[in-house]
């Protein structure tokens, strides 16, 4: 179905959330016809008020880059060629339909971070995943923020009942393993993080930042502090033992009130710190015992403080661990859930299901993967062992793969192994904007629309806000004749794997989705549509469909909404339309314990999880650290793959360097401009040198997400960057034991001159 946006020859401002990170920034765009003639930052934003950075001004080239797919392709001998929407289709039908047959526990899904920015995806993928009917499920999670999801599902019963900073009014924020000056906020969705830095120091705060690398964010902060890769738990675990032995948590429960009262686990979790001595862990860390303690007393003493951990936390061996010890600092520092601390967003189209106060808490551990017996994790199986699950003949090999926006040839661990076993597949299908490393191998690929010929809506983001916001971008531009949208694609396929003809219409499924959606919600406690006819609700939608039907059945079912004519002062669609800027919900503000989902209703500080796993990090006190450890690190110009084949952003200085400190530089021969060779356990590459003290000794570096120029591909841009895959040393056999999280920092490597 075409958008009813008309393209005139004519200049004319839109306004739209920018969908290419996490920070949701609101972006002014001037059109004329089908071209943007300019981006700039929309001051009126109710939560970005006119910031912008490099990738939002970019908007306009990622629209208009030439090397997008705007046609399906299809292998047709040996070859991708262009073909109809229906005979791409077809293809599926034909090549799938035996495997379907035979065995459809053998087709795997893989999502990548492209689906957390598409409303459509977001909403659409479920249904596709559940008609497959296999548990070879991967996406981009299990090499990101896996360990987080997982470590706050067993705290605090969901996945994504994720406490904030609320950095508009703290007084001292503490960064672990987190670079938002280049990330622009992960896991934590915050336009213009600079400026909001600036102000926690304008009104007297302080900020430190915790990193193996002097970051952007760190030569902004007041402090910061060179840590060993990988031993963040270790750190973290030393300042609950500081709050402990100096008894300092006594006022910390203090600090938390009523919430106090809601904590389960406390005396273990304390007893657990017991060994986590400062001295004993400052050799291991790098950072010295005095440090470690002044830290711990700052965290405890401050009124309104936070620690935020990110993806320098996630990605290693301790993901876990140091997750969840992020919150238990916060916990037991009296910074849970209170204004200045860390708090937990109330999001307008995504309320949490369940009895408030109380649930089932998540769930793992439901099946394994066939060949290392792994453990599932909140549905899906770590990326890690894709490969071998291809590559190992035997009783349910994987013989066919879909992925939907994401490039694991270049983000996945052994990239090289992982490229191989695709070699191997029967048949894959991939639903993509380019024709990359990960594409080429498709017998099938299905093209997307640009960002600005379909809606947008942060149902992810704006679960993990630093302030409550709802903000609607209608489709600016028609699609192109005949292009579907993501959500009718995934669609057409669950249609496929269902078992249906390729020509069956959507519209009685897309009808029955949101069916479903409808009964759950008026059955949810607390909706202002509760106990309603859910055939009502979908009636009065019309004549909505897709992913608007179903964003309209959520934010009027949701917390702020209209219940459907319940509260004439409530949300619905219309209004957002109404508010091009958005609508400012308000701060953050307590939720304990109504946001608990966890069997208990209380907050587990100490899950049997997390307590069997801690002798493991304390035997890694006993390592000696005599080798080059490999850190990965992310440009602001950039976001994993997807956006080298924009030529402004990858202009400039080289991007894809190997950072060495002078020390390690010397020690190895080598100089700044000339090339290192890096090999690790699984493979060796060949890469710039840049001689730099912002990295710490006996760390070297190199970015995420660069390799590009594989033959085959149709990235003009890229392709001509090249640059050197970080992912051909990272190891699939080193991952975070609980979550299965890929190790992609703290990856032991040789170095020697080229």
């Amino acid at each position: 179905m075409l958008s009813t946006v008309s393209a005139t020859s004519e200049e004319r401002v839109e306004f739209r959330t920018c969908p290419l990170c996490e920070a949701t920034c609101g972006l002014e765009l001037t059109l004329k016809g089908e071209d943007v003639v300019k981006v700039r930052g929309d001051a009126d934003d109710v939560f970005s008020q006119g910031f912008i950075c490099p990738k939002g001004a970019n908007l306009g080239a990622l629209h208009g880059d030439p090397d997008r797919l705007t046609t399906p392709l299809v292998r047709r001998n040996g070859e991708l060629v262009e073909a109809t929407w229906e005979e791409a289709f077809a293809a599926v039908a034909e090549g799938l339909g035996p495997i379907l047959a035979e065995d459809r526990a053998s087709i795997a899904t893989y999502f990548g971070n492209l689906n957390a920015h598409n409303l459509s995806n977001l909403l659409y993928n479920p249904a596709f995943i559940k008609s497959i009917g296999s548990r070879h499920r991967y996406s981009a999670s299990s090499m990101d923020q896996l360990p987080k999801q997982l470590a706050n599902g067993l705290m605090f019963g969901s996945s994504l009942t994720i406490a904030i900073p609320d950095i508009d009014n703290t007084d001292l924020m503490v960064l672990i393993g987190a670079n938002p000056l280049a990330s622009n906020g992960s896991m934590m969705t915050v336009p213009n993080f600079r400026g909001r830095l600036r102000d926690i120091r304008k009104r007297g705060g302080r900020v430190v930042v915790i990193d193996p690398k002097r970051t952007r964010t760190a030569e902004e902060a007041d402090l910061h502090l060179a840590i060993r890769p990988g031993t963040d738990a270790l750190l973290l675990f030393a300042i609950v033992n500081v709050l402990v032995e100096e008894g300092l948590v006594p006022q910390g429960l203090e600090r938390l009130g009523n919430a106090a009262q809601h904590l389960a686990g406390l005396d273990d979790v304390c007893e657990a710190s017991a060994d986590f001595a400062p001295e004993t862990v400052a050799p291991r860390c790098g950072i010295t015992a005095d440090e470690i303690r002044t830290l711990a007393r700052d965290l405890a003493a401050t009124e309104r403080a936070c620690v935020y951990g990110r993806i320098g936390t996630c990605t290693q061996e301790f993901g876990t661990l140091a997750s969840w010890l992020v919150d238990v600092v916060n916990t037991l520092t009296g910074h849970l859930d209170r204004e200045g601390g860390v708090m937990f967003p109330s999001q307008a189209a995504a309320a949490l299901g369940g009895t408030k106060g109380k649930g089932r808490g998540i769930a793992m551990g439901r099946w394994k993967s066939r060949v290392r017996e792994r453990v599932e994790v909140m549905g899906e199986l770590p990326i890690s062992t894709l490969a071998e699950e291809i590559d190992t003949p035997g009783e349910g090999q994987i013989r066919a793969l879909f992925t939907v926006g994401g490039n694991p040839i270049l983000s996945s661990p052994n990239a090289s192994r992982l490229a191989a076993a695709f070699e191997k597949l029967e048949f894959m299908v991939s639903v993509d904007i380019y024709l990359n490393e990960t594409t080429k191998f498709a017998d099938v690929v299905f093209p997307t629309p640009s960002p600005l010929r379909r809606s947008h809506y942060d149902v992810a983001f704006y679960q993990l806000s630093v302030r409550n916001i709802a903000n609607y971008s209608p489709a600016l531009l028609p699609r192109l004749n005949g292009m579907l949208d993501e959500w009718e694609t995934l669609l057409k396929l669950t249609l496929i794997c269902a078992g249906q003809s390729p020509d069956t219409p959507i519209d009685d499924l897309d009808a029955f989705i949101a069916l479903q959606l409808a009964s759950s919600e008026v059955k949810r406690e607390g909706s202002p549509a509760a106990g309603r006819d859910p055939a009502e609700l979908v009636e009065l939608c019309e004549p909505l469909v897709g992913p608007e039907r179903m964003l309209e059945l959520m934010l009027r079912c949701g917390p702020y909404g209209d219940g459907f004519g319940a509260n004439n002062e409530g949300l619905t669609l219309d209004k957002l339309k109404a508010n091009p800027h958005g609508i400012d919900l308000g701060p953050l503000k307590p939720r304990l314990p109504e946001v608990l989902r966890t069997p208990t209703g209380m907050v587990e500080l100490a899950p049997e999880q997390m307590l069997a796993d801690i002798p493991r990090l304390f035997a890694s006190l006993e390592r000696h650290d005599d080798k080059l450890v490999l850190i990965s690190r992310r440009h602001l110009r950039t976001n994993n793959s997807w956006m080298h084949n924009l030529p402004k952003l990858v202009s400039g200085p080289e991007l894809c360097t190997l950072q060495v400190h002078p020390t390690d530089a010397d020690a190895f021969g080598l100089t700044d401009g000339g090339e290192a060779v890096v090999s690790s356990r699984v493979g060796s590459v060949k890469a710039p040198v840049e001689v730099t003290d912002a990295i710490m000794p006996g760390v070297v570096s190199l970015p995420h997400g660069f390799g590009h120029g594989a033959s085959g591909t149709s990235m003009k841009v890229a392709n001509a960057l090249g640059g050197v895959n970080s992912n051909l040393l990272t190891d699939e056999n080193a991952i975070d034991e609980l979550s299965g999280n890929s190790v992609l920092n703290g990856i032991p490597v040789e170095l020697a001159p080229a």
